[in-house]
């Protein structure tokens, strides 16, 4: 029902227009147009920001529309009956008392008021707020995005803010609008009153034989009376108006406001009752209206304690109220917090964050976050970006725990071309900061001529965002923290319960689970099945809490999904092998250490080994390929961790986490002594 009530008043307010109402009812409406004029004034200076009132625009249009309606039943009536109920008959005989010329200053005085007065300073108001809020708009949404990025409010609350900000400009553009309604109506009223009076007159004199000093005292009476009732509701909906668009956000009402603002100081107050008081001193003017005015005035202000300064709150205030100063160990320990990722960028790339220039690295940020999180199961802090002014012209820094972990440059104007034969495009020339490829910072004007001559070319939004990309994934087990740990635990407890039951605290900690997705995440291994993960641990910590164990046995437990991000899109699987007796060798010099298993081998074994490896990855690689390493499960644990130390490139897996629908392609045997092709 509600829903229908706003759509058929509008409709019954388009057929007051065509259709004549009978004298009570237009009473009954214009008693009702006053009391909501009032009602809305109210509510204006009730809201505590514009937005708590945002219908009040639309609610402006239907009103005046209203009004209108009213005007024109009133008119036809008037012209066609020489009578218009009894409200503006009454309305009529109070403001003229006996004198049409004294009647017609005050409604002419009234409409200046609202016209020239309220309208027009509430329709500039309007105007100013709007162009003044459109224009604040990108500032603020970059606001929005710095403290989502920052950490300081979650997406929830970002996207809260940004419809705040965004239903801002709408009401103060819609407010714009609106008062052109609020003068539109001011006018039509002149003009309504011009001719009920020009044409009373004539159909008076003309229509009903009237004499013509009968004529103008009855059709004056009613038309100042109709004028009136209009002009007081468009009067209190003006004034409603001033307020809405002057209105500045704060935690109380405007009464509230006005009087705790106004008696916030008592000298003023003070000096405001003697003036009074001095006034009685000037010959001929009455002394008892300033004396009363005065003397009031100085009871207040000994009643009122003067507001004690900000700066002075603080230091009275309660310990646990204060706001930290500068050099408070509150604010000190703020400027201590070490953000795990970081992204600093020089005075000249600040045009890759701020939206309102086209710049999107925010937004690419935040889609890393979500890929990575898909790939590596993995959800990443936020990435907290600033700019820096010591920054050298077009560099970027990546932070990693509070240390610089990547920089690279991204020159203004510019688009990055990777590849070969690029001599003859203008340019400086550099390496890829993932691959270390050669490329070429060109101009983004010859981004075709770049393309053209066969190379990638990629913007520096999407350089820096690699970049970050590859910094994450090489450093994600140092960027999973506990209370990480503890989320995707909890995560998992919502969908599977008596897995994260049975698994801790009885059989491992946090802590303990927090190192076995560190090493598998320092391995480049996914956790998102966190589920499988859970339960290869809870079956193996019943025999054993090794770590390497316990990672082992999920690995097991993942089986090929360790090895199919490395599967070619033609389902072939790269791989290096082991001599068997050299891999024999390997197994026999495990040995358990306080890092876990290690190979205690002579350093030309070691050497053998690496050298072997190393020539056949680059080998590899030289042709476009990515191999891995496989070798039996007992030996995989201490030669990865060998391997990583020198080649941290070249993944070691093992035979039972080979991809079983994948193609083997075999590219070479380390042996001992010798890489065997």
């Amino acid at each position: 029902m509600s829903k229908a009530a706003v759509p058929i008043g509008v409709v019954a307010i388009v057929l007051m227009l065509v259709v004549p109402l009978p004298a009570p009812v237009l009473d009954v409406l214009l008693g009702f147009n006053i009391v909501a004029s009032l009602l809305i004034l109210l509510v204006s200076m009730q809201i505590r920001k514009p937005l708590d009132f945002a219908v009040f625009p639309s609610l402006i249009l239907i009103a005046t529309l209203f009004r209108l309606a009213l005007n024109v039943s009133s008119t036809r009536l008037v012209l066609s009956e020489g009578s218009a109920g009894k409200v503006i008959e009454a309305f009529g005989h109070f403001v003229i008392s006996g004198s049409l010329i004294v009647g017609l200053v005050i409604f002419v005085i009234l409409t200046i008021i609202q016209f020239v007065v309220i309208t027009n300073g509430a329709g500039r108001v309007a105007e100013v707020g709007a162009r003044f809020t459109l224009d604040a708009m990108p500032g603020k949404q970059m606001a929005i995005d710095a403290d989502l990025n920052a950490g300081l409010i979650n997406e929830k609350q970002a996207r809260k803010r940004r419809t705040e900000v965004t239903a801002e400009a709408d009401f103060y553009g819609s407010m714009d609008g609106a008062s052109k309604f609020v003068k539109g109506d001011a006018i039509a009223a002149i003009i309504i009153t011009l001719i009920n009076l020009i044409g009373g007159f004539a159909i008076g004199v003309m229509q009903m034989g009237m004499a013509p000093g009968e004529a103008v005292e009855t059709y004056s009476l009613l038309t100042v009376g109709d004028g009136l009732v209009s002009q007081i509701p468009a009067l209190l909906l003006s004034t409603a108006t001033g307020i809405i668009v002057t209105r500045s956000a704060s935690d109380g009402d405007m009464g509230t406001d006005l009087l705790a603002q106004l008696g916030r100081f008592r000298q003023p107050v003070r000096i405001a009752g003697g003036a009074a008081i001095a006034l009685c001193l000037i010959p001929g003017l009455p002394k008892l209206p300033f004396l009363i005015i005065g003397g009031l005035f100085l009871f207040l202000a000994s009643r009122m304690q003067d507001a004690v300064p900000e700066e002075d709150e603080a230091e009275l205030a309660p310990p646990g109220e204060e706001e930290a100063r500068p050099d408070s160990p509150e604010a000190i320990a703020e400027k201590m917090r070490v953000d795990p990722l970081e992204l600093e960028v020089a005075f000249d790339l600040v045009d890759l964050v701020d939206s309102s220039r086209g710049g999107d690295l925010l937004d690419r940020v935040k889609a890393l976050r979500r890929k990575v999180a898909m790939e590596t199961g993995l959800v990443i802090p936020l990435v907290r970006t600033r700019d820096n002014l010591d920054l050298p012209a077009s560099q970027y820094v990546i932070w990693l725990n509070g240390v610089p972990a990547a920089k690279g440059s991204s020159p203004a104007g510019t688009v990055l071309a990777i590849g070969d034969g690029l001599e003859g495009l203008p340019g400086r020339a550099t390496r890829e900061p993932v691959f270390g490829l050669a490329a070429k910072w060109v101009p983004i004007e010859l981004q075709r001529q770049a393309e053209m001559a066969g190379a990638t070319v990629v913007d520096r939004s999407s350089v820096i965002t690699t970049h970050l990309a590859e910094v994450v994934r090489q450093n994600a087990a140092e960027l999973l923290g506990r209370e990480d740990v503890k989320l995707l635990v909890e995560m998992v407890k919502r969908t599977h319960p008596i897995v994260v039951e049975e698994l801790t605290p009885s059989l491992l900690t946090l802590g303990e689970i927090q190192r076995v997705l560190h090493a598998l995440l320092a391995e480049n291994v996914s956790i998102r099945d966190l589920v499988r993960i859970f339960e290869a641990l809870s079956v193996r910590a019943k025999t054993s809490g090794d770590l390497d164990g316990l990672v082992e046995a999920v690995r097991s437990a993942l089986g090929a999904a360790i090895s199919h991000p490395y599967v070619t899109p033609d389902e072939r699987l790269h791989v290096l092998t082991l001599d068997p007796g050299f891999e024999q060798r390997l197994l026999e010099s495990v040995r358990q250490s306080d890092g876990g298993q290690v190979l205690a081998l002579d350093a030309g074994s070691v050497d053998a080994l690496v050298t072997g490896c190393s020539g056949l990855l680059e080998e590899a690689e030289r042709h476009g390929l990515a191999p891995v390493l496989v070798c039996s499960p007992q030996v995989r644990a201490a030669l990865s961790r060998l391997m990583r130390q020198v080649l941290p490139r070249l993944p070691v897996i093992s035979y039972s986490e080979v991809s079983r629908t994948a193609q083997i392609e075999s590219l070479g045997v380390v042996s001992g002594a010798v890489a065997i092709r």
